[in-house]
């Protein structure tokens, strides 16, 4: 067996900051696996203002009230900022699956459409809801 020194080796979860460069395409992949996880909180949400509805006027208009304070528009904004971050982070993957796409400088390119994408799609929802 050969003589490896793994004593001095840097575990993967440790690679970003001084051993690894973040890139938009690691940064991308990562990003969609948060906003996956607030995309399931805006689902909880959801289930919440319609448990509220559905069980009397007091409930939903507390919870209704909320969703629409300063605080809760803000909260709604990203949770919509998420989802459609998200939504595209598949549609990306989609399109790799099929073979297009996947060389780096096009993969960087779709990265930074995923992030300006999402912006005016989530600024498109705020704006006609």
């Amino acid at each position: 067996m050969a003589d490896v020194n793994r004593g001095n080796r840097p575990l993967s979860p440790f690679m970003i900051g001084q051993y690894y460069r973040p890139q938009m395409t690691s940064m991308s992949s990562i990003m969609v696996r948060i906003t996956g996880l607030i995309t399931l909180g805006v689902a909880v949400l959801l289930a919440i203002w319609l448990l509220a509805a559905a069980s009397s006027d007091e409930a939903f208009a507390l919870v209704d009230g909320l969703l629409l304070s300063l605080l809760g528009n803000l909260v709604l904004f990203i949770g919509s900022w998420a989802i459609w971050y998200h939504m595209l982070g598949r549609l990306r993957h989609v399109i790799w699956d099929f073979g297009y796409c996947l060389d780096v400088e096009t993969s960087e390119y779709m990265g930074w459409g995923m992030f300006i994408g999402a912006t005016l799609l989530a600024l498109f929802t705020a704006i006609a809801i």
